[in-house]
């Protein structure tokens, strides 16, 4: 395999469940880039939330790229020129801020340095046995201010990259059909975990993102080795040559990928990359 390009989820992928990057998995991704190999995170996180991952992988010394909110937005690490973007239009975001007032669901948008609530004090979730504040976990993941809104389809009048939807697990799993069937066609929604269901831009994934920016870089999907977790990392499972599912991915990432590697807590992504390097 001619390697190009590796691309990596972040959360339940790159990073363990403290967090942070193995020291093994952080040398082996520093080997890749100074053999030439483009990194790319491709994450549902803001571009913001990435900066600190991508500096820690000294991404900005090598062209690296940031796929950001599902692949709505991508900024290039050196120049930090946004490469491609593709945004909900005001009124799309309306619809749906709208139409997510019928059910249990905490919204969450975005805005340069602030993320708008509708109550700061209302954030608060279980999983897995254990609460979490949602809201404190989204605004200190992507380093932002927070403002509230009492009506946030009111609020926005500019286009967006995403909307964040949190909800109880169950509830989300029950219910998602219900949420996105006005949209189907429309727009693009997803799980980007048990707690989140994501709105962007229709015809917006991962992938596709890729698709615009890499293919004109001369990097084909063949050229590319993929890792992810979650059900937002199918499109890029399905994109590279070589898709990666970590070992503690949900079973519909494993059951497309073309290898299971061993889980982000046990640097599933050196196992892996230390054979191609």
């Amino acid at each position: 395999m001619n390697l190009k390009a590796i691309i990596l989820d972040i959360d339940g992928t790159l990073v363990n469940s403290q967090k942070k990057i193995s020291e093994r998995t952080k040398k082996t991704l520093l080997d890749a880039q100074n053999k030439g190999i483009k990194l790319i995170l491709a994450s549902g996180r803001p571009i913001r939330g990435m900066l600190e991952v991508m500096h820690e992988l000294e991404m900005d010394k090598h062209h690296g790229l940031v796929v950001a909110y599902n692949g709505a937005s991508v900024m290039d690490c050196e120049s930090k020129e946004i490469v491609f973007n593709k945004a909900m239009t005001p009124q799309e975001a309306q619809s749906v801020l709208n139409h997510v007032k019928n059910f249990e669901v905490i919204p969450m948008v975005a805005k340069d340095d602030t993320m708008y609530v509708n109550n700061v004090y209302n954030g608060m979730l279980v999983y897995k046995n254990n609460p979490i504040n949602i809201i404190e976990y989204e605004s200190r993941g992507g380093h932002y201010l927070l403002c509230e809104k009492s009506d946030l389809a009111e609020f926005v009048d500019f286009p967006l990259n995403k909307i964040l939807l949190a909800g109880d697990p169950g509830y989300l799993k029950e219910n998602h059909m219900k949420i996105s069937e006005p949209f189907i066609g429309k727009l693009s929604s997803m799980f980007t975990a048990a707690f989140y269901y994501e709105f962007t831009a229709q015809g917006i994934d991962k992938a596709n993102a890729l698709n615009e920016v890499l293919v004109p870089m001369g990097i084909n999907p063949e050229d590319t080795i993929s890792f992810g977790d979650g059900q937002n990392d199918l499109s890029i499972i399905n994109f590279a040559g070589i898709g990666v599912a970590m070992g503690n991915a949900v079973d519909e990432l494993k059951r497309a990928a073309d290898e299971i590697t061993l889980s982000n807590d046990e640097d599933g992504i050196a196992y892996v990359l230390e054979r191609y390097l």
